[in-house]
């Protein structure tokens, strides 16, 4: 359930409020293309600026939508353990399969607040959870140890590995047998060299079928044939994570290619002039555009 292919789907927006009708269009386009995941209101999905009625909102219409035809992910994280302990519960009220659970951003806890704080809501609700380490976006992030003090936990069963750092996903893989999916599209195959075993992934939001094709030859092993992929996806994933903060340029490219609006909510603001030249010409290509 949390290996493979996994897209970090964008939240659509149309005049400031959620655009449902194009959410729905984006979950088909994803389930058409196989993919292992459906993964709503994480950092792509502009989680920070949704009230929690929104988050759950948009919870309960990607379970609902997805029929069970994969498994739902959501993001239910939070800084504050208890807000956190809320969304999860709801969560799975509504049947998601798991949630994914961002490391408190600001408040920078020690490496024990981080166990105590993912251990707390393990034992809250009974729901698999997938952590998500973040230092970049957060402040501070869990070190290997910590990270296999929770893999101790009951009902912890993955980490989402955003550092950048291959070392770190060695440490880890060298401590525990937690779940390892890289958090970063353009690192998928090299964190898979040293045991990871899937993406919850930017690009996939517009190709989906090349994300899995490239995780389904990972998860045979085939790392070889894999890297044809990585080749492939290198500018694209490299375009979505330095052209601007992310989700910024995902939904500039699901704008050009008429997937989406390329609305985002402040602070979040649309990608500059002067990069969109670039980003077509990836998107060009990659065949993705004439």
């Amino acid at each position: 359930m949390f290996t493979g292919a996994m897209v970090a789907l964008i939240t659509p927006f149309q005049d400031g409020e959620i655009d449902f009708e194009t959410f729905d269009e984006l979950i088909d386009f994803q389930l058409a293309g196989g993919i292992d995941g459906i993964v709503p209101v994480g950092t792509t999905g502009e989680s920070c600026t949704l009230s929690h009625d929104e988050q759950k909102k948009v919870m309960a219409r990607a379970v609902d939508v997805v029929g069970g035809q994969a498994p739902v992910i959501v993001g239910a994280g939070s800084n504050s353990t208890a807000e956190a302990i809320e969304l999860t519960a709801f969560a799975k009220k509504t049947g998601a399969d798991a949630t994914l659970q961002v490391t408190p951003y600001y408040n920078k806890p020690t490496q024990t607040g981080f166990y105590e704080h993912f251990k707390a809501i393990a034992e809250a609700v009974d729901l698999p959870m997938v952590l998500y380490n973040i230092p970049g976006r957060c402040g501070a992030g869990m070190t290997p140890e910590t990270i296999a003090r929770l893999d101790e936990v009951e009902n912890i069963v993955a980490i989402k590995e955003a550092t950048g750092s291959l070392d770190q996903a060695s440490e880890i893989a060298s401590r525990c047998d937690i779940t390892i999916v890289s958090g970063d599209d353009s690192l998928t195959l090299p964190l898979a060299s040293v045991g990871a075993k899937g993406v919850i992934s930017v690009v996939a939001n517009i190709v989906p079928a090349d994300v899995k094709a490239m995780t389904d030859l990972i998860l045979e092993g085939d790392l070889v044939s894999a890297r044809q992929w990585h080749k492939k996806l290198f500018a694209l994933c490299k375009s979505m994570l330095t052209l601007a903060t992310n989700p910024i340029p995902i939904k500039a490219a699901m704008a050009m290619l008429n997937m989406a609006p390329e609305e985002l909510r402040l602070p979040m603001t649309p990608l500059e002039q002067g990069k969109r030249a670039a980003l077509k010409k990836t998107l060009q290509e990659y065949g993705l555009l004439n």
